[in-house]
C-alpha cells in the first residue's frame, strides 16, 4: 500500500504522483514521459489504482560499486582494481558550478516540483505533439537517480541491464513511485549528491569525482565553470559528447549548459560568455585499473590477492556472494607484501633473467612463523603483450597458476631427509651411494601393495666421481641422487608422504604427490615456488608450519573491518628434527652445491635443484626470518638449459646452484637488509667413521646391475650433456605435453644438483 500521513490521507505529492500513476497506467501521459512512440510499439496501455498501489514501497538501494585499493603492508599503493570506477564523496566536496550545471541542463525545476514534474510532463507533451516526434521527455532528477539505481543494481550482467533500462509501462510506473519514496526520505540535497555520485559521465568514469580526475586530473571540489558545465554536457550522451573523441560536439553542448546556467541565473551572461570562449582543455588521466597497473611488479600477488578473496569462504558462502562483494568494491586491502622484500625481489630478477630470455624465473619469499607472503614476483611481467603473461609462475592452478607447477628436481630431498630422522634415522646415516644404480625392486606404500620396479628403472649420479659411501652431512651437499633413493628403500614411501602432507606440499593442480619414488626422492613431479618457500619455512620456523597468507586486514567503504584468513600454524615434525636439517642445509651454502647463494652476514641454509634435461633449476633457501624460492626455466618445459644466454651471460649447462641461487641471494640480501640477523639452533652431526663395503659390494662403485664399462650403459638421452636418470615412458606421473608447467616427454623424474 502507498505510505500515508499519520491522519489517513495521502500528502498533496503522494495524490499527484497517484493521479500520474494511474494517468500511465491509462496510457494518457505514457507518450511524453517515457514512451512518446509507445502506439508504434504496439504497448497496450492498461492498468488499474491496484496495480500501481502494489508495486513494493522501498526502493532497494545497492551499494555504489567503488574502487578497491590494494595496499602493501606499510600502506602503500600497490593497484586500484575496480569493475566500475568510481569514488564516491559528499555534496560538500562537489564543486558548486557543478551543482548548478547539472540541475540546469537535467532538471532546472528540481527545487520547486516534487518526485514528478507535472508541469514538465504538460509542457513535453505539447512540444511532442507540436513536433510529431520526440522532441522532449520529462523525467525529473529524482526519477533519472531511481533508473540509475535499477542499473547499478543490474551490475554486470546484460540481461538485468537490459531489464533495467527496458521501454516498459512497469519499469516506468515503478520506476515513478522509488521517486516518492526517495524525495520523501532523501530530501533535495541527498539526491542531488546521490545522482552525482551514481550518474554515468563516459571513458569508464562513474560519479562526478572519477570524471573530474578522468577528463582534468583534478577533484570535483576544483572544477572550474567551464569544467562542470563540460562534464554536465556529457550526461545525456556520453558517446555523443565525449571531449576526447569529439572535441568540438562536446564544446557545442557544454556552451548549451553555460547558456542555461545563464538563463537560470545560476552565473551571469558575462560569465557564461567569457566561460564559452574557453577552448575545451583537457588532462586526460588513463584509466589505472587492475593488477596490470600493480608497482614494482606486484601484478601475480595483486592478483593472487583477488584470488583469495573470491576462493575463501570468510568473504562468503558462495562463490557468487564473494564476486558481488569484490565486484562491489570500495574496499581498502592492506596486505603482507613487504615493499623492501618486493623491490629487492624485482630488482634481483631484473638483473638475472631478461623479460624476453627463451626462458623465465619466479620468486616468492614468505616470512617463517606467520606465513606472510613478503615478496612475489617473475620476469615475465603481468600483461597481454610479448613476453607477459597473466599466468603466475608462483602458484597453484587454482589460484592462477601454471596447469602442473614445476618438477622440483634436488630441492625435495630434505623432505626426504627429515622424514628419515623424524622416524628415527640419525643425521650421520650412511649408505653406499654407488656412481649408478636400479631402484629398489620394491618400495613399501601407505597401502598394502608396495610400489615394483617392473620396469626396471635406474638412476645415477651427476658426475662418476660421485660415490660412496656417504654419509647424510656429504650426500646433501652433493646432491648424491643415489644416497636418498637407498634411504627411500630403506624407509619407504608413506614416512615422506606423511611428511609432506604436514607441510602442505602438493602438485601445482592441488593434488597430492604421486606414491612413486622418482617423486618422493628426486623432485619429478611439479610444484609450486610459494609451496615451497611455505614449506622450507617450517625448517626456519624448527618444525612448525604455518599456512601462507596475503591479507592482513580489510575495510568496507564505510570504515567496517571484514573478517580475514589467518595463517594456520601446526608441527609439521620435532625442533630437533629441523634443527638437524637446518644443519645440514648450512653445508650446501656454505660449500656445496649452493655455495654461490650463500650469504656472508647472517646464518642462512637452502638446497639446489635441477631436473632432467636441465628443463628447470631451483634454489629453495631460507634464514630463521625469511624463507625464498626460485624456479628458472620454460613455462612451456620446451627449452633444455644448455648453451643458453640467460640475462645477457651464456651459460654451457644450467645449475640450480648457478642461475637460482645468485637471484635469491641478491633477493633475500636487499629484503633483509636492516633486518634483525638470528642463528639457527645447531645440532652436532660428526662426520661417521668410515664402515667396511656391506657384503657383495663391488668397492667404491658397487653396483647390483653393471652395465658395461665403468657401470655405465648408454641409453637415448645420456649422450646430452649432463646425462642423469633415465626413467621409461609414464612411470605412474606422465604430464600431459605442451602443458604450462608439464613435461613434454615421458622421461621424467631425473634431476642433477
Amino acid at each position: 500500500m502507498a505510505k500515508k500521513r499519520s491522519g489517513g490521507g495521502l500528502t498533496g505529492t503522494q495524490q499527484a504522483a497517484k493521479f500520474v500513476g494511474v494517468s500511465v497506467l491509462s496510457g494518457a501521459v505514457l507518450a511524453g514521459i517515457a514512451l512518446p512512440a509507445f502506439g508504434a510499439l504496439g504497448l497496450a496501455a492498461k492498468g488499474t489504482v491496484e496495480g500501481f498501489d502494489e508495486i513494493p514501497a522501498n526502493l532497494k538501494t545497492p551499494p555504489l560499486s567503488q574502487r578497491t585499493t590494494i595496499l602493501d603492508s606499510k600502506g602503500g599503493q600497490i593497484a586500484t582494481v575496480y569493475s566500475r570506477d568510481r569514488t564516491v564523496v559528499p555534496l560538500a566536496d562537489i564543486s558548486p558550478y557543478m551543482q548548478k550545471a547539472i540541475v540546469a541542463i537535467e532538471d532546472s525545476r528540481f527545487y520547486e516540483h516534487g518526485a514528478i514534474d507535472l508541469k514538465g510532463v504538460l509542457r513535453a507533451l505539447n512540444k511532442n505533439a507540436t513536433s510529431g516526434g520526440v522532441a522532449q521527455g520529462a523525467s525529473t532528477l529524482t526519477q533519472q537517480y531511481v533508473k540509475n539505481v535499477f542499473v547499478e543494481e543490474a551490475g554486470d550482467d546484460p540481461d538485468k541491464v537490459a531489464e533495467a533500462t527496458q521501454q516498459t509501462l512497469g519499469r516506468k510506473v515503478k520506476e515513478l513511485k522509488y521517486a516518492i519514496q526517495v524525495e520523501e526520505e532523501l530530501g533535495k540535497k541527498k539526491i542531488l549528491e546521490n545522482y552525482l555520485n551514481i550518474t554515468f559521465f563516459g571513458q569508464q568514469a562513474y560519479g562526478v569525482e572519477a570524471a573530474a580526475k578522468r577528463y582534468f586530473s583534478k577533484p570535483a571540489k576544483d572544477l572550474k565553470l567551464e569544467e562542470a558545465a563540460m562534464l554536465a554536457g556529457i550526461v545525456q550522451s556520453p558517446s555523443r559528447y565525449d571531449p576526447v573523441n569529439d572535441a568540438q560536439e562536446a564544446k557545442k553542448r557544454r556552451d548549451t549548459v553555460l547558456q542555461r546556467m545563464a538563463d537560470m541565473k545560476d552565473v551571469s551572461q558575462a560569465e557564461a560568455d567569457r566561460a564559452k570562449a574557453a577552448p575545451i582543455k583537457l588532462k586526460v588521466a588513463k584509466p589505472k585499473n587492475g593488477c596490470i597497473t600493480a608497482v614494482s611488479g606486484a601484478g601475480f600477488f595483486c592478483d593472487y590477492v583477488r584470488e583469495v578473496f573470491l576462493s575463501d569462504p570468510v568473504f562468503g558462502k558462495t562463490k557468487e556472494e564473494r564476486a558481488k562483494l569484490w565486484n562491489q568494491g570500495g574496499l581498502t586491502v592492506r596486505t603482507t607484501l613487504d615493499p623492501q622484500a618486493q623491490q629487492s625481489t624485482q630488482a634481483s630478477i631484473k638483473d638475472h633473467v631478461y623479460q624476453s630470455d627463451k626462458v623465465a624465473t619466479a620468486v616468492t619469499l614468505v616470512q617463517p612463523g606467520t606465513g606472510k607472503i613478503m615478496a612475489m614476483g617473475q620476469s615475465r611481467p603481468y600483461g597481454f603483450g610479448n613476453h607477459e603473461t597473466q599466468i603466475n609462475f608462483s602458484v597453484n592452478k587454482q589460484m592462477g597458476g601454471s596447469n602442473y607447477g614445476f618438477p622440483v628436481g634436488s630441492t625435495f630431498k630434505p623432505f626426504l631427509a627429515a622424514a628419515a630422522i623424524e622416524g628415527g634415522k640419525p643425521p650421520t646415516q650412511q649408505y653406499p651411494s654407488p656412481y649408478e644404480m636400479e631402484y629398489p625392486a620394491t618400495v613399501q606404500t601407505c597401502g598394502a601393495k608396495p610400489w615394483v620396479n617392473v620396469r626396471n628403472e635406474s638412476l645415477e649420479n651427476e658426475n662418476e666421481s660421485e660415490h660412496g659411501p656417504y654419509p647424510l652431512r656429504t650426500a646433501m651437499e652433493k646432491s648424491v641422487n643415489t644416497y636418498f633413493v637407498q634411504m627411500l628403500g630403506e624407509i619407504g614411501m608413506c614416512p615422506v608422504a606423511q611428511m609432506t602432507d604436514k607441510l602442505h606440499v602438493v602438485q601445482g593442480n592441488g593434488a597430492k604427490l604421486p606414491m612413486v619414488p622418482s617423486a618422493l626422492t628426486l623432485g619429478s613431479t611439479g610444484i609450486s615456488p610459494l609451496n615451497m618457500a611455505s614449506a622450507y619455512a617450517a625448517f626456519a620456523n624448527r618444525g612448525t608450519y604455518c599456512t601462507p597468507v596475503a591479507i592482513e586486514s580489510i575495510k568496507k567503504a564505510d570504515g567496517t573491518a571484514l573478517p580475514v584468513p589467518k595463517s594456520s600454524c601446526s608441527q609439521a615434525m620435532s625442533q630437533t628434527t629441523a634443527d638437524s636439517i637446518n644443519t645440514l642445509l648450512r653445508g650446501v651454502t656454505d660449500s656445496g652445491t649452493g655455495a654461490l647463494a650463500g650469504l656472508s652476514d647472517r646464518d642462512n641454509a637452502g638446497k639446489t635443484g635441477t631436473t632432467d634435461q636441465r628443463k628447470n633449476a631451483w634454489f629453495v633457501g631460507y634464514t630463521p626470518n625469511m624463507s625464498g624460492a626460485v624456479w628458472v626455466g620454460s613455462p612451456t618445459q620446451g627449452v633444455e638449459m644448455e648453451n643458453i644466454t640467460i640475462g645477457g651471460v651464456y651459460k654451457e649447462k644450467v645449475y640450480g646452484g648457478e642461475v637460482p641461487g645468485p637471484i635469491w641471494k641478491d633477493a633475500m640480501t636487499g629484503a633483509l637488509s636492516g633486518q634483525p640477523a638470528p642463528s639457527f639452533v645447531r645440532v652436532d652431526i660428526p662426520d661417521p667413521q668410515p664402515k667396511d663395503p656391506p657384503a657383495g659390494d663391488a668397492g667404491p662403485n658397487p653396483n647390483p646391475n653393471p652395465k658395461g664399462k665403468g657401470g655405465k650403459k648408454h641409453r637415448p638421452g645420456d649422450n646430452k650433456p649432463g646425462g642423469g636418470i633415465t626413467v621409461p615412458p609414464n612411470p605412474g606421473i606422465t604430464i600431459p605435453p605442451g602443458v604450462i608447467g608439464g613435461a613434454t616427454d615421458g622421461a621424467i623424474g631425473g634431476n642433477w644438483p
